[in-house]
């Protein structure tokens, strides 16, 4: 399945290629919640500017009612721009919320059956996954695992 492009006007105006009309950021943000993956670009230049609106539709939604990021939360993230870390720690934000996103479907799939038996499993599966991703960002890191570590 390819991306869904989006076309960018120099009038600020999106075009879904797919559907051949013009939407508004609250349409693109109202696709990606379905699940429709995007590929913006810029319709003179063809450069990919997917990132650009993604934040841009992250920051509206952070603008209005419920935020999602606290201003700590923030604050740690732009501490990580520039530094050594910043890759591995894309990459561990990137994986937490793949992993999140997989246990939520998981959730939802096994609740109807035995709810506590569905919880249980997930939480023992989630530990073994958190325990596994952040060896292995200590270890891309440079960051010995301390013996007490080892052997868990």
């Amino acid at each position: 399945m390819s991306d869904r492009i989006i076309k960018k006007y120099p009038n600020r105006r999106l075009y879904d290629t797919e559907e051949s009309k013009y939407i508004t950021l609250a349409q693109l943000r109202q696709l990606i919640i379905q699940g429709e993956a995007i590929r913006v670009v810029d319709s003179t230049t063809e450069e990919d500017i997917t990132r650009n609106i993604l934040l841009q539709i992250i920051l509206e939604s952070e603008s209005g009612g419920e935020p999602l990021f606290t201003a700590n939360m923030l604050s740690q993230i732009i501490r990580f721009y520039g530094g050594t870390l910043q890759g591995i720690f894309g990459r561990y934000l990137e994986q937490s919320l793949s992993l999140f996103t997989q246990q939520q479907d998981q959730v939802r799939k096994n609740l109807g059956e035995d709810p506590f038996s569905a919880m249980t499993q997930v939480a023992q599966e989630n530990m073994k996954m958190w325990t596994d991703m952040q060896k292995n960002f200590f270890s891309a890191a440079g960051i010995k695992p301390s013996k007490s570590d080892e052997k868990g």
